[in-house]
């Protein structure tokens, strides 16, 4: 019987040391897997290059794909939103932006019409699971193999994720393995140092979290950052909104659409009920981390934060970084 080894790389440090773990262990038909979610910073694409010549190991590229979707979107705006008695000019300007763009999270979004929140987290099943398991995972059951899905999660990072077993069977031969279930940080970035791979660069630059940018789970912290750093960003999800918008049949979509859910995090999710109606769009939402709690007054001390700084974290910022062993160099 033959294992296969399927590792989910999204470019953060979780799932790279995961990926480490399994090259570290030679384990047998290898196969890296990022799933592409149109919605990454363009330093976490140019990471995977990189991880790619560090550790000699190709990290294949899936992405989900809507044009079924937003077709039969099409074709029920043209049908019974008429019937319905939707204006006319809103059913026109859903039909001008209903055709797909290629960027998987923007056309998810212009498929239903709304941006995922808290309450309705559909991007990451949509977006990752979904084609990681058409495309890669589902190809290889059937054939009497184990399919062993490696999945860089942590106990440490929700409660949620406290009590998820180490491996669970889903069926046909397919486990769900978490090999790095009960490291914390420090072990995580130790593996890291030990092959010689540098973290992904986001986390020196004021990001907790790398994957989606921004997250609908943003933390104020890393918003702040975001505008700072990256306003090409804020540009980008601002242009999505308005797209969206037309998709809508509200004529309503926010980027930050469960900012009302409530949450203990400190998330973007976690706002006081100033804050939450004060949030209709990107621009008002970027404004949020520049205020103390409550969103009336300015944090002056934020004004003053320099873009080039290096920002973690994690301390990464502390101390130099010195790999131990492979080197880009050497690969």
């Amino acid at each position: 019987m033959t294992t296969h080894n399927i590792v989910s790389v999204s470019g953060g440090k979780d799932s790279t040391a995961t990926l480490l773990l399994a090259i570290a262990l030679e384990v047998e038909n290898l196969q890296a897997v990022f799933a592409d979610t149109g919605n990454e910073h363009e330093q976490t694409y140019e990471y995977l290059d990189y991880l790619e010549r560090v550790t000699r190991t190709q990290i294949r590229r899936v992405k989900a794909d809507f044009t079924r979707q937003i077709a039969g979107k099409r074709r029920f705006v043209e049908t019974k939103w008429r019937e319905q008695g939707v204006p006319e000019e809103i059913v026109l300007a859903a039909l001008e932006v209903l055709q797909p763009t290629g960027n998987p999270f923007l056309d998810l979004c212009v498929w239903k019409g709304r941006f995922p929140s808290r309450r309705a987290q559909f991007c990451t099943e949509e977006l990752k699971r979904n084609p990681m398991l058409e495309q890669v995972t589902i190809p290889l059951m059937g054939q009497g193999d184990m399919i062993l899905s490696w999945q860089g999660v942590r106990t440490g990072e929700s409660l949620a994720r406290r009590y998820l077993p180490e491996c669970d069977e889903v069926g046909g031969g397919l486990f769900n393995y978490r090999p790095i279930l009960k490291w914390d940080v420090a072990t995580v970035f130790e593996a890291h140092r030990y092959m010689g791979v540098k973290p992904n660069p986001l986390y020196s630059q004021g990001m907790g979290r790398v994957g989606c940018m921004p997250c609908i789970n943003c933390r104020k912290d890393e918003l702040r950052e975001i505008a700072l750093r990256f306003p090409e960003v804020i540009d980008r999800v601002e242009r999505w909104e308005a797209v969206t918008r037309q998709a809508s049949k509200q004529g309503a979509a926010t980027f930050f659409a469960g900012a009302n859910a409530k949450h203990p995090s400190g998330s973007i999710a976690d706002l006081s009920a100033a804050e939450i109606v004060s949030i209709a769009n990107i621009r008002q939402a970027v404004e949020w981390p520049k205020t103390t709690r409550g969103g009336v007054h300015y944090d002056l001390l934020a004004g003053l934060a320099d873009a080039a700084a290096c920002s973690s974290a994690y301390g990464l910022c502390d101390s130099e970084w010195e790999p131990v062993r492979l080197t880009e160099e050497a690969a």
